[in-house]
């Protein structure tokens, strides 16, 4: 059997693992798999100006297309430490990475050496698998055992920490012998599936919640093909949104305190039974359970299975793989369909469908203010942006109001870090997504403070040619965080605007946005544009996009907001307040009853 170092073993495994595209910084101490991905030449690697910034961008790109696994690389001590965020982010939205550190030698791991520390014992508690491989002939095994918990049960992330010597010893292996494990995926049992169906049969007004499952499980057809044999309206979770296309009758808008629709939330309130799959039950999708779960049963199928019951008791917990689950349900409910005994859904679904296209759920967009309110910008972007649009976004009001009121049509068309919501983590996420796609349209999405956060990864879209546009919304506040002060009655330390000394007398920026933004980006080797009235947007766009043709760099796009907008939210599903008019003309209407008129 031929003898190769350790290094060398894990390359080979991750080859034939099927990874073909990695990011990272290197360091002293993970030189020597550096040498290894050099010598091999099989896996790319896009080098970050952040390590954390790389653990993002590994997501962006396990995210962006079915079967993906993002890789990260980073050297000892803080390499590790800053990939932390990621690694949560990941085990958070059930995201499989492979996080790969360096690490001081076997003997000094206990001699307070120079960034020597216990990444293993850091990361364990937001990773599936975390470990330091202290026996160079375990590497091989330790790799395809990484890969096999990632694509096992929920997926999710996995640190390997390699000492020095470890990867330089050489070890006996022989990777023409090498099969990756096989993954587990538990299944539901056609019993199960029938008893759930039944369930839902004598309902009179029952809805699918659609979770991230769904899309990691690459079954948003089997979604979309059983809501349409059964006739059921279905509510897609923020991190499912995409599973069923914003335009297609069953869709019945989206749920929640925050990221949700009028209608979503009415439709959800009017409901007497819901089947969730693949989805958490996340609180700011249900708020209370009192109010959610008052007066409706509850189906719950979850690939993990202490998900089931987590957040509260259902009716029928089923632990299964959403398409292996859904597959079934699509069986079953073809069958009950032949023997004429599934229940016609016609009126219910026309009575969502309604909600849907009055203007009473509808938020108003067509401000023509200056400086802009938000709204007015995804107008703007709804009307220029077609379905085959790839959108990107992390946390705070500009995501939030994205998700009120921008369309997805397709699964992994939205991409968006869900439970953790790290500032910065948009424009690494995005050259993530153009990694994993050189084709499809990308747009980002930030408010200034989330842009600023990671804005030097900008200069690795530059340098590796991965064009996209971000829409920075800029309105100089650390605006979400701004509106929930509001029941502390303050307005402190979140004011990000002051009078930049180098920006010209005459540029409405100067008057107290502070940072420049397009300077920056311009010194980063990228193209930006300010805009500040609607008429402007649309054009910005259009140049936008020729300027990505032309140079292959990022393009950003700074739209000046008015300096303050509350956008809608609530405390529970039915007490979400309006703080602007909707597009009926009422205000402040955070009822059920008003809800429901």
């Amino acid at each position: 059997m031929p003898k190769i170092k350790a290094a060398l073993a894990a390359v080979l495994v991750m080859e034939k693992e099927g990874i073909t595209q990695a990011f990272g910084v290197p360091g002293a101490a993970i030189n020597p798999l550096y040498a290894q991905l050099r010598e091999r030449g099989t896996i790319g690697h896009i080098l970050a100006r952040h390590v954390e910034g790389a653990s993002h961008m590994a997501e962006g790109y396990t995210r962006a297309v079915a079967g993906n696994i993002g890789v990260c690389i980073g050297t000892s001590g803080p390499a590790g430490t800053d990939m932390i965020t990621g690694l949560y982010s990941a085990q958070a939205d059930s995201i499989p990475i492979l996080c790969i550190t360096g690490q001081a030698p076997r003997a000094r791991l206990h001699k307070e050496d120079f960034q020597a520390v216990d990444i293993a014992s850091i990361a364990k508690p937001v990773t599936k698998w975390a470990t330091t491989v202290l026996e160079p002939a375990q590497v091989p095994q330790v790799f395809q055992q990484a890969f096999h918990l990632m694509r096992s049960g929920r997926p999710g992330p996995v640190l390997i920490d390699l000492p020095f010597d470890v990867m330089q010893a050489e070890i006996e292996f022989d990777i023409d012998t090498y099969e990756p494990l096989p993954a587990y995926k538990p299944a539901a049992s056609r019993k199960q599936i029938d008893k759930a169906l039944a369930m839902l049969n004598e309902a009179e007004r029952p809805l699918i919640v659609a979770g991230g499952g769904i899309i990691n499980a690459d079954a948003s057809d089997l979604l979309v093909q059983f809501a349409e044999i059964t006739g059921i309206p279905v509510i897609p979770t923020l991190m499912g949104w995409g599973s069923i296309p914003d335009n297609h009758p069953l869709m019945a808008g989206m749920c929640g305190l925050q990221t949700s629709h009028r209608y979503g939330n009415a439709n959800m309130l009017a409901s007497d039974f819901v089947l969730g799959i693949g989805n958490r039950w996340a609180n700011r999708h249900t708020g209370s359970t009192d109010v959610y779960c008052k007066g409706r049963k509850f189906v719950h199928v979850d690939i993990e299975p202490t998900q089931i019951g987590r957040v509260f008791a259902p009716d029928l917990g089923i632990v299964s793989d959403a398409k292996a689950a859904l597959q079934l349900f699509v069986d079953a409910a073809l069958e009950l369909r032949a023997a004429g005994r599934l229940r016609n859904r016609q009126d219910w679904a026309a009575e969502c469908q309604g909600r849907k296209a009055s203007v009473d759920y509808l938020r108003k967009t067509n401000f023509e203010q200056v400086p802009m309110k938000p709204q007015r910008v995804y107008q703007c972007m709804n009307n220029a942006f077609g379905e085959d649009t790839t959108y990107v976004s992390t946390i705070g009001l500009s995501q939030i109001a994205g998700a009120q009121f921008l369309h997805v049509y397709h699964p992994r068309h939205w991409i968006n870090c869900g439970q953790a919501g790290p500032l910065g983590w948009t424009v690494p996420a995005a050259l993530g997504v153009r990694a994993a796609d050189p084709s499809r349209r990308i747009v980002a999405l930030s408010g200034d403070y989330d842009f600023q956060f990671m804005i030097e990864e900008l200069a690795v879209g530059a340098q590796f040619k991965l064009p996209y546009i971000h829409m920075v919304v800029n309105n100089s506040y650390l605006g979400l965080i701004r509106q929930s002060q509001r029941g502390f009655s303050m307005d402190y330390c979140v004011q990000l605007g002051f009078d930049n000394i180098n920006s010209p007398a005459d540029e409405v920026t100067a008057q107290g946005y502070g940072v420049d933004h397009v300077k920056v980006v311009e010194g980063l080797g990228c193209k930006a544009i300010r805009v500040h009235r609607p008429d402007e947007v649309a054009p910005a766009i259009r140049q936008a996009e020729a300027w990505m043709a032309e140079f292959q760099v990022p393009v950003v796009i700074e739209v000046i907001l008015e300096r303050v907008t509350n956008i809608a939210m609530g405390t529970e599903i039915d007490n979400v307040t309006e703080f602007e008019e909707v597009a009926g003309g009422k205000a402040d209407v955070p009822t059920a009853v008003a809800l429901l008129d």
